[in-house]
């Protein structure tokens, strides 16, 4: 397959430089949002470039102050309130996520600004997860009635300490340094190098090679302290628990809690629940039944109330006030939660 037949248009730009085969995300206006083409293109381009002899590589990089902001969120918000739940795009994703923890040569991401949600998917599930001094990671989907998708469930899982935990339920951003501690980041170098460590790339096919003169290691943001307070506050399995917690550590005065119990206090019951139960069982699953598993509870939140009603809150009227529903964690059941996670039938997502 040549590189003209990938597709997507202009918002995804292929080329072979040298040994490499590269990738531009090219929506710099819409933070490079990954949209149903793209998806397609780039899973074209992994099956053409995976048993091309003449790419021993493939690297992704990004036009603009971000590397993705996230999926094409206005566009799945109005299909869904039209009645047409985008299902193909999530299967399509799902699967190309899956496809790029299984793909069998370097897959380099330079994560140059925001990586979040679809982002995340097309990145971090890898073999090199390259990011800057401006790189910005974070899975906020509880904060618009959703959960952290693309793989979250075993992304977040790995991280040591309760961190992917913390992470997932209170979708805080965090920059490279995080990122490197936690194993999001397998790399951290200059955002002034990127231009030559493509041509390094390309020219040798050998991306470790290639990284070595580039590496930097970047302080942990997060200091011991408040690392030793989430993996405490953040064990629990179950919500209720949990905020329990942090509310108690809160009115004993931990400013850091008090925080944390603020911002979950926010999020969608629902999403909050859900997602918990998530990233607990995606431990133990692979990367193929963590995204059947995330496809079961999609297919439950397209036809849903809290994933319409955070973005019109957050996206559309930007008014940052959700009215969810249900609107209290007592209020959702386990039997609610357990629903999200039920057999599909034959509209289970195959890989």
């Amino acid at each position: 397959m040549r590189i003209d037949d990938f597709g997507g248009g202009d918002d995804i730009v292929f080329e072979q430089l040298g040994r490499a085969g590269v990738v531009t995300l090219n929506r710099p206006k819409a933070l490079n949002a990954v949209n149903h083409d793209m998806i397609l293109a780039l899973g074209r381009a992994l099956d053409a470039w995976e048993t091309d002899s003449d790419v021993d590589a493939v690297v992704v990089k990004a036009e603009g102050r971000a590397f993705s902001a996230g999926g094409d969120i206005l566009d799945i918000y109005k299909a869904g309130k039209a009645g047409n739940p985008r299902y193909e795009f999530f299967a399509d994703e799902y699967r190309l996520n899956a496809r790029l923890y299984r793909f069998t040569k370097p897959y380099v991401s330079l994560i140059d600004g925001i990586v979040m949600g679809g982002g995340v998917g097309i990145s971090c599930h890898g073999s090199h997860r390259v990011m800057t001094e401006n790189a910005v990671f974070a899975m906020p989907e509880v904060g618009i009635g959703f959960f952290p998708d693309v793989g979250g469930s075993r992304i977040l899982s790995a991280i040591k300490g309760e961190f992917g935990t913390y992470l997932g339920l209170t979708g805080t951003r965090i920059r490279y340094g995080d990122a490197l501690w936690a194993g999001l980041a397998t790399h951290a170098v200059s955002q002034a190098d990127l231009p030559l460590l493509v041509e390094e790339i390309a020219q040798s096919g050998d991306p470790d090679r290639a990284l070595q003169p580039f590496r930097q290691e970047p302080p942990r943001e997060t200091d011991d302290a408040t690392l030793h307070e989430i993996a405490n506050a953040f064990l629990p399995d179950t919500i209720e628990d949990l905020v329990a917690g942090l509310k108690q550590r809160a009115e004993a005065g931990d400013a850091f809690c008090r925080k944390a119990f603020e911002t979950i206090c926010q999020k969608s019951p629902t999403s909050l629940k859900v997602s918990l139960v998530q990233i607990r069982t995606g431990v133990a699953l692979s990367m193929d039944e963590c995204m059947a598993m995330e496809y079961r509870i999609l297919n439950r939140m397209l036809v849903g109330h809290d994933f319409y009603e955070g973005i019109r809150a957050v996206i559309v009227d930007k008014d940052n006030k959700p009215v969810w529903k249900p609107a209290d964690l007592a209020e959702v059941s386990d039997a609610d939660v357990a629903a999200y996670f039920a057999p599909l039938g034959d509209r289970e997502l195959e890989m």
